[in-house]
Parts: structure tokens; C-alpha cells; sequence
């Protein structure tokens, strides 16, 4: 987890942290704003770290973790499992022996997919058109897909720019449903505000309507958590890999 966590932006770390919430918010926050203050490899490790023991606390159930805490093995569940976990949440078939950042990268373009592909043909249409592509062209794309949608082939008929801005989408929402509107609404502005890669494809317009695309039937708060988090993790390794 942590060859992902060492590459986030200060505002991706605040968005992360606004998710877990709590009191754990504001002990992380006074370590994103050590870092902000003096960016330098102690600082960041030390709020890596800080995240990545609340994210491996609420990808395990309390009671196994204070067992193997109380034993003196690895308290968390490891991040492997924790997006296994996700994937089978969200019915994702992950590519076996994938390692962690191809998992979660997968796990993030599979999810927006999926759900694109639940939509009705009418809410596909008019997604589309959001991201800008003419009319026609997206009625010939929808008729010809039949329903079957794939990164590739996307990203050949509208071009790699479209299909980020359709993922970010789509992945927003879903995190948004599963946050809550009011939470956010609030992160999103954060975001817009500090990391000019959103910018341009999320508004809560879209989101506000994706929030009806997925139901979804997440028990229990840690599931409300992880899954969020390793889909915006997702985003983040699918970042790193855009062409310059």
C-alpha cells in the first residue's frame, strides 16, 4: 500500500481523510498539515503510515484484529485482501495474480464500466453527451456496443481523455452514494480547489444524478469506508498511468 500512498497529492491524502472521519480526521489531519508545512520524506511517512493502519483497522473485523494485535501479528487485514473484498462487493472479477496497484487500477475501470453498462440507454446517452460527445456518434457507439462496454474499445471510439472523464464520473458517484451527498459534496470542492485533474468532468450536477445508477447493499460502517477509499485509490494509481 504504501508505493501508492507515498505518490498522493496533499489533497488526495484530505480527501481520504475526510472519509474516515471522527476523531481519526483530525489526528490525521494535524499530520497532513505537518507535511503540508515541510513536505519532506519523515513527514510524509509519518501521515503514510497513520492512513494506512486505519484503512487495514476497517478492512478487518474489530474482534480479528484485536486478536492478532493481542498476539503480536499483523493487526490489519492486508490491503491485497481488502481490495479483494471490494471487488467481490461490487461483483468485480479481478485478474488473478494481479499485483496490488493492477488490482486496484482494474478494480476502478471495471467498476465505472459496469456500472455505465447498468444505466439505461437513455442515462448512457445523455452521460456521454456531458463528456462531450456529439449525439450521433454516441447513438451509433451505444448501438453497436450492445450493451457490452470495455476500457479499449471506449477509448478507441471517443479517445483515452473521454474515457478518464467517464470513469472519474461514474467512480464519484458511487463513492458519493456510498458517503453520503452532504460529505460529498464537501470533498469534491476540496478537490476541484486543490487538484486540477477533477476539474472539468465531476460537477454535482453529474454526481447528484449518478447517485440513482447503483444500488448497492453495503452493511456495516468499515465496508462504507474501504470501499470508497480503494476505488479513489484506484483513480489515483490510474492517474500516475495517463500518457504525458
Amino acid at each position: 500500500m504504501q508505493d501508492i500512498l507515498c505518490t498522493l497529492t496533499p489533497a488526495d491524502f484530505g480527501f481520504l481523510i475526510g472519509i474516515i472521519g471522527g476523531s481519526k480526521e483530525r489526528r490525521l489531519t494535524v499530520l497532513l498539515d505537518a507535511m503540508q508545512d515541510n513536505d519532506t520524506a519523515e513527514t510524509r511517512a509519518a501521515l503514510s503510515d497513520a492512513l494506512e493502519h486505519e484503512i487495514r483497522y476497517y478492512g478487518s473485523a474489530s474482534v480479528p484484529y484485536m486478536v492478532r494485535k493481542t498476539f503480536g501479528a499483523e493487526p490489519g487485514a492486508s490491503f491485497s485482501v481488502i481490495i479483494r473484498d471490494a471487488a467481490r462487493k461490487l461483483k468485480v472479477r479481478l485478474t488473478p495474480l494481479s499485483t496490488e496497484r493492477e488490482m486496484i487500477a482494474e478494480l476502478a475501470q471495471e467498476t465505472a464500466t459496469q456500472q455505465f453498462a447498468g444505466l439505461t440507454s437513455d442515462e448512457q446517452q445523455r452521460l456521454l453527451e456531458d463528456l462531450g460527445i456529439e449525439r450521433e456518434h454516441a447513438v451509433a457507439f451505444l448501438k453497436r456496443s450492445a450493451g457490452v462496454f470495455a476500457v479499449p474499445a471506449m477509448i478507441e471510439a471517443f479517445g483515452i481523455i473521454v474515457v478518464q472523464g467517464l470513469i472519474k464520473t461514474v467512480i464519484f458517484g458511487l463513492i458519493a452514494k456510498i458517503i453520503g451527498a452532504q460529505l460529498a459534496a464537501r470533498l469534491l470542492q476540496f478537490l476541484v480547489s486543490r487538484l486540477p485533474w477533477w476539474v472539468g468532468w465531476i460537477s454535482p450536477a453529474t454526481w447528484t444524478l449518478s447517485l440513482g445508477w447503483v444500488a448497492l447493499d453495503i452493511q456495516g460502517p468499515a465496508m462504507r469506508k474501504t470501499i470508497p477509499i480503494v476505488l479513489y485509490l484506484g483513480l489515483c494509481v490510474l492517474r500516475e498511468e495517463e500518457p504525458s
